[in-house]
């Protein structure tokens, strides 16, 4: 496979076909959600490029493009918590990428050591009327 994907087509083309044509976004990106394979917990948000999305079909294991370290990044590479592709889904106008994972290593996925990345719930403290994080799952 080689990086390059057909530019999108028509609406319906894009919605309706049966061909890949990711809409990247003007930095190159397009949104990638990593759910959990066995029990659809979402284990974290992060963005591919065109390499990375083509090296996630070729390899089957989760390839992103960190933008804060302006590389390819293959998830669990040191950490060995490798994501293995179980499905790749792309939403309707194909800005967006899903991938069901089966995670190897510890199980975890976020680089704090928790099995997800979104581990605090967002609340409205009425008191003072700003936002507050609350942890979501103390046990991890």
């Amino acid at each position: 496979m080689t990086e390059r994907f057909e530019t999108p087509g028509s609406r319906a083309e894009v919605e309706e076909g049966t061909h890949l044509t990711p809409r990247f976004g003007p930095d190159g990106l397009i949104a990638c959600i990593a759910v959990d394979a066995l029990d659809g917990r979402v284990l974290m948000l992060a963005h591919m490029n065109a390499a990375s999305l083509a090296r996630t079909l070729e390899t089957g294991e989760a390839w992103y493009w960190s933008r804060s370290r302006g590389e390819l990044w293959h998830k669990g590479a040191t950490s060995g918590q490798i994501q293995r592709i179980v499905e790749m889904r792309v939403d309707c106008d194909q800005d967006a990428v899903l991938i069901r994972v089966a995670v190897g290593g510890d199980g975890g996925c976020c680089h704090t050591g928790r099995r997800s990345c979104f581990y605090r719930r967002v609340e409205l403290d009425p008191a003072h009327g700003a936002a507050v994080l609350i942890p979501a799952d103390p046990s991890r």
